[in-house]
């Protein structure tokens, strides 16, 4: 989810994804062995497989286990045969969703996903019925607090597409999906730690949810979406308010 209240959002995604970390794992097994096997084995020239580690190491996944997977990705040993898949549809309220999968039975994950957006209210779409809304950006967010002019001047320094300070204390620094990591790591030695960083679906437009019920039965669908084994990631357009976020 993205939208104006960006560190509320963080904080209840962070707060699923903790509960879930037990599935994070494999999900973040699947990534850094696709990503291998689509882009090679080195982290430096394949900006994927580099998100993949460091989302697995700030997991505390150990380097044996995301060593596995590299080898796995790139056919040393043998594992299961998944493979990618992107859904598109609508959520409550025409919410469009963007929902990445990888997947050994296409015909499972369809079923699956079908039937959480049709029982919360939206719909499987074709190919293409929502992908334009979006864009594959990195996103360095800091909470709260940070040296807002410092991390404007390194940020576009560094070659960062745009700088953006929010209502709620967060700056947000948007890169290209090239320049994700070098930009990344140009913050970090810079004494600028990210509170979320990652490659992800920006939306070019929002579908703002100011009502509590319709907030909840959102929220309710994106969690059962991720905690299925064949879902990676789900994006959306939803720009939930803060205050709403706040009160539950």
């Amino acid at each position: 989810m993205a939208g104006h209240s960006k560190w509320a959002n963080i904080k209840f995604r962070k707060m699923g994804q903790d509960a879930r970390k037990g599935k994070l794992f494999t999900k973040y097994i699947r990534e850094i062995t696709v990503s291998t096997r689509q882009g090679g084995s080195d982290p430096e020239a394949n900006p994927r497989l580099r998100t993949a580690i460091d989302k697995a190491l700030s997991a505390n996944m150990t380097r044996d286990t995301i060593d596995r997977a590299i080898k796995r990705g790139m056919g040393i040993e043998e594992g299961e045969h998944v493979e990618e898949v992107r859904y598109e549809g609508y959520g409550p309220g025409g919410v469009a969703m963007m929902i990445d999968c990888m997947t050994n039975n296409r015909k499972r994950t369809v079923s699956d996903v079908r039937h959480l957006l049709t029982k919360y209210g939206g719909n499987l779409g074709t190919d293409g019925s929502v992908a334009y809304l979006f864009h594959q950006k990195g996103q360095i967010i800091f909470a709260p607090g940070v040296e807002e002019n410092k991390v404007m001047n390194v940020a576009l320094d560094v070659g960062a597409e745009d700088v953006q300070s929010e209502e709620d204390g967060t700056v947000e620094v948007t890169t290209s999906y090239e320049d994700f990591s070098r930009i990344k790591e140009a913050m970090v030695n810079a004494g600028l730690f990210p509170e979320r960083s990652e490659v992800t679906l920006i939306p070019t437009t929002h579908v703002a949810i100011i009502d509590k019920d319709q907030a909840l039965k959102f929220m309710k669908m994106v969690d059962l979406l991720e905690d299925l084994d064949d879902v990676q990631a789900v994006y959306s357009n939803a720009d939930i308010a803060g205050e709403i976020l706040d009160s539950l």
